[in-house]
């Protein structure tokens, strides 16, 4: 099957045979007037025919011309409603976001109610699961994830890093007071498998204890092993916002470790959303920015 000439100067041809003027069509193209002849001209040639007959002031399509030009507007006819239907699609189709557990559990679930009155929480599918999610192979559009940022082809956005800090209820801080660090190393410990109380004692310069106390592998057990006055925890401070705000968990001390982690925004750059994605984005990242001004937690 012989090629097609290039689109352009099909929709030049097309154009020029329906405004029967080569300035007309240039205008309309946003292009020169020169610009339209040149690609009438390479037309002509490949085709191995003449096109056009100037009458005057006028550019005379011939009528094999236009019979092409004809063809060539019902299928750019074709294209545009192809378009429009896509467009269509993108803009009603759900926006599928995958979200890491724990934030859709913690940190999510207090902004909802401004999440679903603003533009970009509209006709959105919040998917929390513990698996990472395909971009392109499982109807995913975008993605909450917490991790050190970088996922090969896919664009990511920072809402923050975290640190590590100790926690517990105000009755087992009552119950076992502490004025220093090393005032922990005979408290009742809460221990998650990712984040041993060892690298905190290291951190501060002392030998940790043996391992006493429970050990989860969910950091929303964890914690809510804390908040029942189970010991002192170590955790990710942004899963634990609400706790502290409203009394349930305090911090003992003052003092912190930087994680290396954080949650990312990720999405696919040739997402046909990519507009409503953009707007879930920014409303995020204002989300989480706000609550770094307002200093809820350390920086």
């Amino acid at each position: 099957m012989k090629r097609l000439p290039p689109f352009f100067a099909l929709r030049a041809l097309e154009a020029a045979a329906r405004h029967r003027s080569y300035s007309r069509a240039a205008k309309e193209l946003a292009v020169t007037h020169g610009a339209v002849s040149q690609q009438i001209r390479k037309l002509e040639a490949e085709l191995g025919a003449r096109l056009f007959d100037r009458r005057g002031n006028d550019m005379a399509p011939r009528p094999e011309a236009l019979r092409l030009a004809e063809a060539v507007a019902r299928a750019m006819g074709i294209l545009h409603e192809a378009v429009a239907e896509f467009s269509g699609a993108a803009e009603h189709d759900p926006l599928v976001v995958s979200l890491e557990t724990q934030f859709a559990a913690r940190w999510l679930p207090p902004r909802l109610p401004r999440l679903l009155a603003h533009p970009a929480g509209t006709n959105i599918n919040l998917l929390p699961e513990d698996r990472v999610a395909d971009l392109t192979a499982d109807g995913v559009d975008m993605a909450i994830r917490y991790g050190a940022g970088h996922w090969a082809g896919l664009e990511s956005a920072c809402l923050f890093t975290e640190t590590i800090i100790p926690v517990c209820s105000p009755e087992t801080l009552k119950a076992h007071p502490v004025a220093h660090w090393q005032d922990l190393l005979k408290a009742p410990l809460v221990h998650h498998r990712g984040r041993p109380w060892g690298m905190w004692f290291e951190t501060f310069g002392l030998n940790a204890p043996p391992l006493r106390g429970p050990v989860f592998e969910d950091s929303g057990l964890q914690v809510e092993a804390a908040v029942r006055g189970l010991g002192f925890a170590l955790v990710r401070n942004g899963l634990v916002e609400a706790e502290i705000a409203d009394g349930r968990l305090v911090r003992p001390l003052e003092g912190a470790v930087a994680s290396k982690f954080g949650y990312f925004v990720v999405w696919r750059p040739d997402s046909r959303k990519l507009v409503r994605i953009h707007a879930l984005r920014d409303w995020l990242l204002a989300e989480a920015e706000a609550l770094s001004v307002r200093g809820s937690r350390p920086a």
